[in-house]
Protein backbone atom coordinates (compact mmCIF):
# COMPACT_ATOMS: atom_id res chain seq x y z
CA UNK A 1 0.00 0.00 0.00
CA UNK A 2 2.67 2.35 0.52
CA UNK A 3 4.47 1.23 -2.11
CA UNK A 4 1.63 2.25 -4.19
CA UNK A 5 0.69 5.42 -2.49
CA UNK A 6 4.48 6.58 -3.28
CA UNK A 7 4.11 6.05 -7.15
CA UNK A 8 1.51 8.43 -6.91
CA UNK A 9 3.23 11.09 -5.39
CA UNK A 10 4.40 13.89 -7.74
CA UNK A 11 7.48 16.44 -6.87
CA UNK A 12 4.48 19.11 -6.63
CA UNK A 13 2.54 16.85 -3.98
CA UNK A 14 6.15 16.55 -1.64
CA UNK A 15 6.48 20.69 -2.33
CA UNK A 16 3.13 20.81 -1.06
CA UNK A 17 2.82 18.14 2.02
CA UNK A 18 6.50 18.53 3.09
CA UNK A 19 7.20 19.09 7.02
CA UNK A 20 9.34 21.98 5.83
CA UNK A 21 6.25 23.97 4.80
CA UNK A 22 7.21 24.96 1.01
CA UNK A 23 3.54 24.21 0.39
CA UNK A 24 2.58 27.24 2.62
CA UNK A 25 5.43 29.37 1.61
CA UNK A 26 4.36 29.27 -2.29
CA UNK A 27 0.88 30.60 -0.68
CA UNK A 28 2.17 32.78 0.95
CA UNK A 29 3.95 34.30 -1.87
CA UNK A 30 4.21 33.19 -5.67
CA UNK A 31 -0.23 32.60 -5.07
CA UNK A 32 -0.30 35.88 -3.38
CA UNK A 33 1.40 37.63 -5.86
CA UNK A 34 -0.76 35.92 -9.04
CA UNK A 35 -4.09 37.12 -7.41
CA UNK A 36 -2.94 40.43 -6.29
CA UNK A 37 -3.52 42.33 -3.09
CA UNK A 38 -7.03 40.74 -2.87
CA UNK A 39 -5.20 37.71 -1.95
CA UNK A 40 -4.83 34.05 -4.18
CA UNK A 41 -7.66 32.91 -5.82
CA UNK A 42 -8.91 29.89 -3.87
CA UNK A 43 -10.74 27.32 -5.74
CA UNK A 44 -13.33 24.46 -4.14
CA UNK A 45 -12.10 21.76 -6.30
CA UNK A 46 -14.98 19.67 -5.33
CA UNK A 47 -16.84 23.47 -6.26
CA UNK A 48 -14.50 24.76 -8.94
CA UNK A 49 -17.57 27.00 -10.51
CA UNK A 50 -19.24 28.25 -7.30
CA UNK A 51 -19.45 32.13 -8.56
CA UNK A 52 -16.38 35.08 -8.00
CA UNK A 53 -15.45 38.02 -7.93
CA UNK A 54 -12.83 40.07 -9.87
CA UNK A 55 -10.76 42.20 -8.42
CA UNK A 56 -13.01 45.53 -9.17
CA UNK A 57 -16.88 45.70 -10.25
CA UNK A 58 -17.43 43.67 -13.25
CA UNK A 59 -18.89 45.95 -16.15
CA UNK A 60 -19.93 42.76 -18.07
CA UNK A 61 -21.08 39.17 -16.46
CA UNK A 62 -21.48 37.27 -19.71
CA UNK A 63 -19.20 36.91 -22.75
CA UNK A 64 -20.56 36.20 -26.70
CA UNK A 65 -17.68 35.89 -28.22
CA UNK A 66 -18.53 35.44 -32.09
CA UNK A 67 -15.51 34.23 -34.56
CA UNK A 68 -15.96 34.60 -37.86
CA UNK A 69 -13.38 31.72 -38.80
CA UNK A 70 -11.06 32.04 -41.91
CA UNK A 71 -11.63 36.46 -41.06
CA UNK A 72 -14.06 37.98 -43.28
CA UNK A 73 -13.20 41.05 -45.72
CA UNK A 74 -13.31 44.34 -43.53
CA UNK A 75 -13.16 45.85 -46.66
CA UNK A 76 -16.25 44.24 -47.82
CA UNK A 77 -18.05 45.28 -44.89
CA UNK A 78 -17.07 48.26 -42.22
CA UNK A 79 -13.96 49.71 -43.31
CA UNK A 80 -14.96 51.71 -45.99
CA UNK A 81 -11.93 53.54 -48.10
CA UNK A 82 -12.92 55.85 -51.40
CA UNK A 83 -9.30 55.79 -52.14
CA UNK A 84 -9.37 52.48 -52.77
CA UNK A 85 -11.95 52.18 -54.91
CA UNK A 86 -10.20 55.00 -56.98
CA UNK A 87 -6.97 53.10 -57.43
CA UNK A 88 -9.16 49.71 -58.58
CA UNK A 89 -7.49 47.59 -60.85
CA UNK A 90 -4.22 49.44 -60.56
CA UNK A 91 -0.26 47.62 -59.88
CA UNK A 92 0.09 47.82 -56.06
CA UNK A 93 2.70 49.85 -54.82
CA UNK A 94 5.97 47.76 -53.94
CA UNK A 95 6.25 49.81 -50.57
CA UNK A 96 3.20 47.84 -49.65
CA UNK A 97 4.98 44.45 -50.43
CA UNK A 98 8.82 44.95 -49.82
CA UNK A 99 9.47 42.70 -46.77
CA UNK A 100 5.67 41.54 -45.93
CA UNK A 101 4.76 37.93 -46.11
CA UNK A 102 1.67 36.63 -47.64
CA UNK A 103 -0.56 33.43 -48.15
CA UNK A 104 -0.51 32.94 -51.70
CA UNK A 105 0.16 36.72 -53.42
CA UNK A 106 3.24 36.56 -55.43
CA UNK A 107 4.77 39.05 -58.02
CA UNK A 108 2.43 42.66 -58.54
CA UNK A 109 -0.69 42.24 -57.40
CA UNK A 110 -3.82 44.82 -58.78
CA UNK A 111 -5.11 46.98 -56.06
CA UNK A 112 -8.90 45.69 -55.87
CA UNK A 113 -11.49 48.51 -54.52
CA UNK A 114 -14.50 47.79 -51.97
CA UNK A 115 -16.57 45.47 -54.20
CA UNK A 116 -20.02 46.56 -52.32
CA UNK A 117 -21.63 49.73 -52.12
CA UNK A 118 -21.07 51.81 -48.10
CA UNK A 119 -23.82 53.92 -46.89
CA UNK A 120 -23.41 56.14 -43.33
CA UNK A 121 -26.30 55.09 -40.41
CA UNK A 122 -27.27 55.85 -37.47
CA UNK A 123 -26.65 58.65 -35.23
CA UNK A 124 -22.95 57.36 -35.16
CA UNK A 125 -22.58 57.85 -39.18
CA UNK A 126 -20.77 54.52 -39.35
CA UNK A 127 -19.98 53.20 -42.74
CA UNK A 128 -21.90 49.61 -43.57
CA UNK A 129 -22.22 47.69 -46.96
CA UNK A 130 -24.75 46.32 -48.51
CA UNK A 131 -23.73 43.06 -47.09
CA UNK A 132 -25.21 43.41 -43.64
CA UNK A 133 -28.22 45.30 -43.79
CA UNK A 134 -29.53 44.18 -40.61
CA UNK A 135 -26.91 44.77 -39.09
CA UNK A 136 -26.83 48.26 -40.10
CA UNK A 137 -29.76 48.94 -38.36
CA UNK A 138 -28.40 48.20 -34.84
CA UNK A 139 -24.95 50.24 -35.43
CA UNK A 140 -25.80 52.84 -32.85
CA UNK A 141 -25.20 49.98 -30.46
CA UNK A 142 -21.77 49.03 -31.35
CA UNK A 143 -18.04 49.47 -30.84
CA UNK A 144 -15.83 49.21 -33.49
CA UNK A 145 -12.56 49.06 -33.17
CA UNK A 146 -11.37 49.10 -36.65
CA UNK A 147 -7.45 48.89 -35.82
CA UNK A 148 -6.36 45.54 -34.64
CA UNK A 149 -3.55 43.75 -36.28
CA UNK A 150 -1.23 40.47 -35.23
CA UNK A 151 1.86 39.60 -36.32
CA UNK A 152 0.10 35.57 -37.58
CA UNK A 153 -0.84 35.52 -41.29
CA UNK A 154 -2.20 31.58 -41.37
CA UNK A 155 -5.46 30.87 -39.87
CA UNK A 156 -4.39 28.03 -36.72
CA UNK A 157 -1.55 30.64 -35.32
CA UNK A 158 -3.59 33.36 -35.89
CA UNK A 159 -6.61 31.59 -33.90
CA UNK A 160 -4.85 30.56 -31.25
CA UNK A 161 -2.99 34.10 -30.36
CA UNK A 162 -6.64 35.56 -30.45
CA UNK A 163 -8.38 33.47 -28.02
CA UNK A 164 -5.40 32.09 -25.83
CA UNK A 165 -2.78 35.05 -26.45
CA UNK A 166 -0.05 33.10 -28.17
CA UNK A 167 0.85 31.62 -31.41
CA UNK A 168 1.35 28.02 -29.71
CA UNK A 169 -1.18 25.52 -28.12
CA UNK A 170 -1.30 24.80 -24.76
CA UNK A 171 -2.06 27.83 -23.56
CA UNK A 172 -6.29 28.39 -21.71
CA UNK A 173 -8.06 30.34 -23.68
CA UNK A 174 -9.98 33.72 -22.67
CA UNK A 175 -12.93 31.17 -22.12
CA UNK A 176 -11.12 29.26 -19.61
CA UNK A 177 -9.50 31.89 -17.84
CA UNK A 178 -13.21 34.18 -17.43
CA UNK A 179 -14.80 30.88 -15.75
CA UNK A 180 -11.33 30.26 -13.96
CA UNK A 181 -11.31 33.40 -12.18
CA UNK A 182 -15.38 34.18 -11.97
CA UNK A 183 -17.21 30.51 -12.18
CA UNK A 184 -20.75 30.60 -13.26
CA UNK A 185 -24.35 31.58 -12.15
CA UNK A 186 -25.26 28.22 -13.15
CA UNK A 187 -23.90 25.01 -11.31
CA UNK A 188 -26.28 22.37 -13.40
CA UNK A 189 -24.43 23.68 -16.80
CA UNK A 190 -20.91 24.19 -17.84
CA UNK A 191 -19.68 27.41 -17.42
CA UNK A 192 -18.12 27.79 -20.89
CA UNK A 193 -19.72 26.44 -23.76
CA UNK A 194 -19.00 26.10 -27.54
CA UNK A 195 -21.43 25.95 -30.84
CA UNK A 196 -20.11 25.85 -34.05
CA UNK A 197 -21.55 26.14 -37.07
CA UNK A 198 -20.62 26.13 -41.21
CA UNK A 199 -19.54 22.44 -41.06
CA UNK A 200 -16.31 22.59 -39.70
CA UNK A 201 -13.99 23.62 -36.08
CA UNK A 202 -11.84 26.27 -37.04
CA UNK A 203 -8.27 25.23 -38.16
CA UNK A 204 -6.76 25.71 -34.89
CA UNK A 205 -9.28 22.82 -33.55
CA UNK A 206 -10.35 22.42 -30.20
CA UNK A 207 -7.19 24.45 -28.62
CA UNK A 208 -8.86 27.72 -29.56
CA UNK A 209 -11.49 26.35 -26.44
CA UNK A 210 -8.83 24.90 -24.52
CA UNK A 211 -7.90 25.46 -20.71
CA UNK A 212 -4.39 24.31 -20.99
CA UNK A 213 -2.53 24.42 -17.89
CA UNK A 214 -5.91 25.60 -15.81
CA UNK A 215 -7.97 22.53 -14.60
CA UNK A 216 -9.36 20.82 -16.82
CA UNK A 217 -13.17 22.21 -15.56
CA UNK A 218 -12.29 25.12 -17.56
CA UNK A 219 -12.48 24.26 -20.68
CA UNK A 220 -15.13 25.19 -23.12
CA UNK A 221 -17.64 22.37 -23.48
CA UNK A 222 -18.41 22.03 -27.24
CA UNK A 223 -22.07 21.59 -27.62
CA UNK A 224 -24.62 20.83 -30.64
CA UNK A 225 -27.71 22.61 -31.74
CA UNK A 226 -29.33 19.81 -32.96
CA UNK A 227 -29.80 16.10 -31.23
CA UNK A 228 -28.52 15.66 -27.61
CA UNK A 229 -26.70 18.94 -26.72
CA UNK A 230 -23.46 16.82 -25.71
CA UNK A 231 -22.90 13.69 -27.39
CA UNK A 232 -23.70 10.51 -24.51
CA UNK A 233 -25.68 12.87 -22.60
CA UNK A 234 -28.72 10.62 -22.36
CA UNK A 235 -28.20 7.27 -20.47
CA UNK A 236 -27.75 4.30 -22.58
CA UNK A 237 -30.85 2.03 -23.18
CA UNK A 238 -31.87 0.19 -20.42
CA UNK A 239 -30.27 2.38 -18.11
CA UNK A 240 -32.39 4.84 -15.52
CA UNK A 241 -31.97 7.50 -13.80
CA UNK A 242 -31.35 6.30 -10.54
CA UNK A 243 -29.56 3.70 -11.81
CA UNK A 244 -27.43 6.36 -13.19
CA UNK A 245 -27.34 8.06 -9.75
CA UNK A 246 -26.50 4.56 -7.86
CA UNK A 247 -23.17 4.63 -10.23
CA UNK A 248 -21.85 8.00 -9.87
CA UNK A 249 -22.40 7.72 -6.08
CA UNK A 250 -20.12 4.19 -6.03
CA UNK A 251 -17.57 6.23 -8.23
CA UNK A 252 -17.53 9.27 -6.35
CA UNK A 253 -16.95 7.74 -3.12
CA UNK A 254 -13.55 5.47 -5.36
CA UNK A 255 -12.28 9.22 -6.11
CA UNK A 256 -13.15 10.39 -2.73
CA UNK A 257 -10.79 7.74 -1.13
CA UNK A 258 -8.29 8.62 -4.17
CA UNK A 259 -8.46 11.81 -3.17
CA UNK A 260 -7.53 11.40 0.45
CA UNK A 261 -4.48 9.17 -0.20
CA UNK A 262 -3.09 10.76 -3.09
CA UNK A 263 -4.61 14.71 -2.69
CA UNK A 264 -4.63 15.53 -5.97
CA UNK A 265 -7.36 18.32 -6.31
CA UNK A 266 -8.27 17.27 -10.19
CA UNK A 267 -9.44 13.74 -8.45
CA UNK A 268 -11.90 15.96 -7.23
CA UNK A 269 -12.54 18.19 -9.90
CA UNK A 270 -13.59 14.75 -11.99
CA UNK A 271 -16.02 13.88 -9.05
CA UNK A 272 -17.74 17.80 -9.73
CA UNK A 273 -17.47 17.03 -13.81
CA UNK A 274 -19.57 14.13 -13.51
CA UNK A 275 -22.17 15.44 -11.48
CA UNK A 276 -21.99 17.97 -14.24
CA UNK A 277 -22.96 15.68 -16.57
CA UNK A 278 -26.11 14.30 -14.12
CA UNK A 279 -27.46 17.25 -13.48
CA UNK A 280 -27.14 18.57 -17.18
CA UNK A 281 -29.03 15.86 -18.41
CA UNK A 282 -32.16 17.88 -17.29
CA UNK A 283 -31.21 21.65 -17.67
CA UNK A 284 -29.24 21.43 -21.19
CA UNK A 285 -31.93 19.72 -22.53
CA UNK A 286 -34.12 22.77 -21.58
CA UNK A 287 -31.73 25.17 -22.19
CA UNK A 288 -31.12 24.12 -25.93
CA UNK A 289 -35.01 23.04 -26.77
CA UNK A 290 -35.16 26.51 -28.82
CA UNK A 291 -38.50 25.20 -30.08
CA UNK A 292 -39.78 26.61 -26.40
CA UNK A 293 -39.60 29.81 -28.35
CA UNK A 294 -42.53 31.63 -29.64
CA UNK A 295 -43.04 32.35 -33.48
CA UNK A 296 -41.91 36.02 -33.44
CA UNK A 297 -38.51 35.09 -31.99
CA UNK A 298 -38.09 32.45 -34.57
CA UNK A 299 -39.03 35.07 -36.61
CA UNK A 300 -36.21 37.55 -35.68
CA UNK A 301 -33.65 35.24 -36.00
CA UNK A 302 -34.49 33.73 -39.30
CA UNK A 303 -34.03 30.22 -37.23
CA UNK A 304 -34.76 26.74 -37.91
CA UNK A 305 -35.09 24.39 -35.35
CA UNK A 306 -33.76 20.88 -35.60
CA UNK A 307 -30.86 22.19 -38.14
CA UNK A 308 -26.86 23.52 -37.16
CA UNK A 309 -26.95 26.73 -38.36
CA UNK A 310 -25.18 30.10 -36.94
CA UNK A 311 -29.10 31.72 -36.46
CA UNK A 312 -30.14 28.55 -34.02
CA UNK A 313 -26.73 29.34 -32.28
CA UNK A 314 -27.62 32.66 -31.90
CA UNK A 315 -30.93 32.52 -29.63
CA UNK A 316 -28.71 29.78 -28.02
CA UNK A 317 -26.82 31.86 -27.14
CA UNK A 318 -29.21 34.51 -25.87
CA UNK A 319 -30.72 31.40 -23.75
CA UNK A 320 -27.50 30.56 -22.13
CA UNK A 321 -26.82 34.16 -20.96
CA UNK A 322 -30.20 33.75 -19.10
CA UNK A 323 -29.45 30.98 -17.16
CA UNK A 324 -26.32 32.24 -15.89
CA UNK A 325 -23.75 30.47 -18.34
CA UNK A 326 -20.65 32.69 -17.85
CA UNK A 327 -19.03 32.32 -21.66
CA UNK A 328 -20.56 31.08 -24.71
CA UNK A 329 -18.07 30.82 -27.41
CA UNK A 330 -19.69 30.85 -31.65
CA UNK A 331 -17.17 29.92 -34.17
CA UNK A 332 -18.91 30.24 -37.64
CA UNK A 333 -16.75 28.62 -40.21
CA UNK A 334 -16.34 29.55 -44.19
CA UNK A 335 -15.09 33.11 -44.16
CA UNK A 336 -11.87 33.07 -45.85
CA UNK A 337 -12.14 34.56 -49.54
CA UNK A 338 -9.36 33.58 -51.28
CA UNK A 339 -11.30 33.86 -54.49
CA UNK A 340 -9.46 30.07 -55.80
CA UNK A 341 -13.10 28.93 -55.80
CA UNK A 342 -16.71 30.14 -55.92
CA UNK A 343 -17.41 28.88 -52.28
CA UNK A 344 -14.59 31.38 -50.79
CA UNK A 345 -15.02 34.34 -53.24
CA UNK A 346 -16.08 37.65 -52.72
CA UNK A 347 -18.60 37.56 -55.63
CA UNK A 348 -19.52 34.37 -54.45
CA UNK A 349 -19.56 32.70 -51.06
CA UNK A 350 -18.81 35.55 -49.22
CA UNK A 351 -22.25 36.97 -50.21
CA UNK A 352 -23.80 33.81 -48.56
CA UNK A 353 -22.05 33.69 -45.70
CA UNK A 354 -23.03 37.63 -44.69
CA UNK A 355 -26.89 36.56 -45.67
CA UNK A 356 -26.38 33.84 -43.25
CA UNK A 357 -25.28 35.70 -40.27
CA UNK A 358 -26.62 39.24 -40.58
CA UNK A 359 -30.11 39.02 -39.29
CA UNK A 360 -29.76 36.52 -36.56
CA UNK A 361 -26.09 39.40 -35.42
CA UNK A 362 -29.00 42.08 -35.67
CA UNK A 363 -31.49 40.05 -33.76
CA UNK A 364 -29.08 39.63 -31.08
CA UNK A 365 -28.17 42.40 -29.97
CA UNK A 366 -31.85 43.54 -30.08
CA UNK A 367 -32.89 40.48 -28.13
CA UNK A 368 -30.44 40.85 -25.48
CA UNK A 369 -31.03 44.76 -25.33
CA UNK A 370 -34.93 43.98 -25.20
CA UNK A 371 -34.90 41.65 -22.11
CA UNK A 372 -32.32 43.87 -20.24
CA UNK A 373 -29.68 42.02 -21.23
CA UNK A 374 -27.30 43.75 -23.01
CA UNK A 375 -26.01 46.17 -20.15
CA UNK A 376 -23.97 43.39 -18.67
CA UNK A 377 -23.78 40.93 -21.87
CA UNK A 378 -20.84 41.46 -24.20
CA UNK A 379 -21.03 40.48 -27.48
CA UNK A 380 -18.00 40.41 -29.38
CA UNK A 381 -17.55 40.17 -33.76
CA UNK A 382 -14.52 39.50 -35.49
CA UNK A 383 -12.00 37.01 -37.31
CA UNK A 384 -8.20 36.12 -36.56
CA UNK A 385 -6.87 39.14 -39.08
CA UNK A 386 -7.85 40.88 -42.12
CA UNK A 387 -7.82 41.04 -45.79
CA UNK A 388 -5.36 42.65 -48.07
CA UNK A 389 -6.08 46.11 -50.26
CA UNK A 390 -5.07 44.08 -53.39
CA UNK A 391 -7.18 40.90 -55.07
CA UNK A 392 -5.27 37.89 -54.77
CA UNK A 393 -2.65 36.59 -57.80
CA UNK A 394 -2.17 32.40 -57.19
CA UNK A 395 1.18 31.89 -58.98
CA UNK A 396 1.47 35.47 -60.01
CA UNK A 397 -1.67 35.64 -62.33
CA UNK A 398 -4.92 36.96 -62.38
CA UNK A 399 -7.43 35.00 -61.01
CA UNK A 400 -11.41 34.42 -62.93
CA UNK A 401 -13.27 35.12 -59.07
CA UNK A 402 -12.72 37.26 -56.60
CA UNK A 403 -10.59 37.25 -53.34
CA UNK A 404 -8.30 38.65 -51.14
CA UNK A 405 -5.48 36.99 -49.15
CA UNK A 406 -4.61 36.85 -45.30
CA UNK A 407 -4.06 40.32 -43.92
CA UNK A 408 -2.18 40.48 -40.85
CA UNK A 409 -1.95 44.12 -40.86
CA UNK A 410 -5.14 45.22 -39.98
CA UNK A 411 -8.68 43.79 -39.11
CA UNK A 412 -11.71 45.30 -37.74
CA UNK A 413 -13.33 43.66 -34.08
CA UNK A 414 -16.90 45.05 -33.47
CA UNK A 415 -18.28 44.53 -29.55
CA UNK A 416 -21.83 45.94 -27.94
CA UNK A 417 -23.18 46.03 -24.74
CA UNK A 418 -21.06 44.94 -21.57
CA UNK A 419 -19.21 48.28 -20.66
CA UNK A 420 -18.43 49.20 -24.10
CA UNK A 421 -18.80 52.59 -25.60
CA UNK A 422 -22.32 52.21 -28.03
CA UNK A 423 -21.75 54.22 -31.61
CA UNK A 424 -18.22 54.78 -30.54
CA UNK A 425 -14.89 53.96 -33.76
CA UNK A 426 -11.92 53.49 -32.44
CA UNK A 427 -9.06 53.84 -34.29
CA UNK A 428 -8.19 53.47 -37.98
CA UNK A 429 -6.26 52.29 -41.35
CA UNK A 430 -4.42 54.14 -43.50
CA UNK A 431 -6.27 55.23 -46.78
CA UNK A 432 -6.14 52.21 -48.57
CA UNK A 433 -7.21 50.16 -45.76
CA UNK A 434 -4.21 48.50 -45.68
CA UNK A 435 -2.65 48.89 -42.28
CA UNK A 436 -3.56 49.95 -38.58
CA UNK A 437 -2.11 53.92 -38.49
CA UNK A 438 -4.16 55.24 -35.41
CA UNK A 439 -4.19 53.97 -32.43
CA UNK A 440 -3.44 50.03 -33.25
CA UNK A 441 -4.84 47.46 -30.65
CA UNK A 442 -3.26 44.27 -30.53
CA UNK A 443 -4.47 41.04 -29.54
CA UNK A 444 -3.11 41.48 -26.09
CA UNK A 445 -4.58 44.81 -26.13
CA UNK A 446 -7.69 43.27 -26.68
CA UNK A 447 -6.81 40.54 -23.99
CA UNK A 448 -6.67 43.15 -21.20
CA UNK A 449 -9.50 44.75 -22.18
CA UNK A 450 -11.88 42.22 -22.01
CA UNK A 451 -10.83 41.15 -18.65
CA UNK A 452 -11.12 44.81 -17.58
CA UNK A 453 -14.37 44.23 -18.72
CA UNK A 454 -14.72 41.25 -16.51
CA UNK A 455 -13.37 42.62 -13.59
CA UNK A 456 -9.73 42.11 -13.58
CA UNK A 457 -6.56 43.62 -13.63
CA UNK A 458 -4.82 42.07 -16.19
CA UNK A 459 -1.15 42.02 -14.79
CA UNK A 460 -2.65 40.32 -11.07
CA UNK A 461 -4.94 37.96 -12.95
CA UNK A 462 -2.28 35.22 -13.49
CA UNK A 463 -1.59 31.20 -13.19
CA UNK A 464 2.05 30.06 -11.45
CA UNK A 465 3.20 27.85 -14.25
CA UNK A 466 6.83 26.54 -14.16
CA UNK A 467 8.05 29.63 -11.96
CA UNK A 468 6.43 31.90 -13.65
CA UNK A 469 2.60 33.97 -13.20
CA UNK A 470 1.37 33.07 -16.49
CA UNK A 471 -1.46 35.65 -18.08
CA UNK A 472 -3.66 36.18 -21.18
CA UNK A 473 -2.31 39.43 -21.72
CA UNK A 474 0.67 37.83 -22.31
CA UNK A 475 4.07 38.00 -19.67
CA UNK A 476 6.57 36.98 -22.77
CA UNK A 477 5.48 40.58 -24.91
CA UNK A 478 5.10 43.29 -21.90
CA UNK A 479 3.10 46.69 -22.70
CA UNK A 480 -0.29 45.16 -23.08
CA UNK A 481 -2.54 47.43 -22.54
CA UNK A 482 -6.21 48.45 -21.47
CA UNK A 483 -8.14 50.37 -24.32
CA UNK A 484 -10.01 52.87 -22.22
CA UNK A 485 -11.22 54.85 -24.92
CA UNK A 486 -13.87 52.18 -25.50
CA UNK A 487 -15.01 52.12 -21.96
CA UNK A 488 -18.38 53.49 -21.19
Amino acid sequence: MNHQLLLHQTRRHFLRDCSSGLGALWLASTASRAWGASGPLKKDPAHPLLPANGHFQARAKHVIYLHMAGSPSQLELFDYKPELKRLDGRDCPMSMLAGKQFAFIQGVPQLLGPQYEFKQHGQSGQWFSDRLPHLARMTDDLCFIKSMHTDQFNHGPAQLLMHTGSQNPGLPCAGAWATYGLGSDNQNLPGFIVLTSGGKNPDAGKSVWGSGFLPSVYQGVQCRSQGDPVLFLSNPEGVTRSQRRLTLDALAELNQRTAAEVGDPETLTRIAQYEMAFNMQASATDAFNIQQEPAHIHALYGTQPGQESFANNCLLARRLVERGVRYIQLFDWGWDSHGASKSEALNGGFIDKCRSVDQALAALIADLKQRGLLDDTLVIWGGEFGRTSMQENRGGKKMALTGRDHNPLAFTVWMAGGGVKPGYTHGSTDDLGYEAVVDKVSPHDFHATLLHLLGFDHTRFSYPVAGVNMRLSNVTKPGSKVVKEIVA
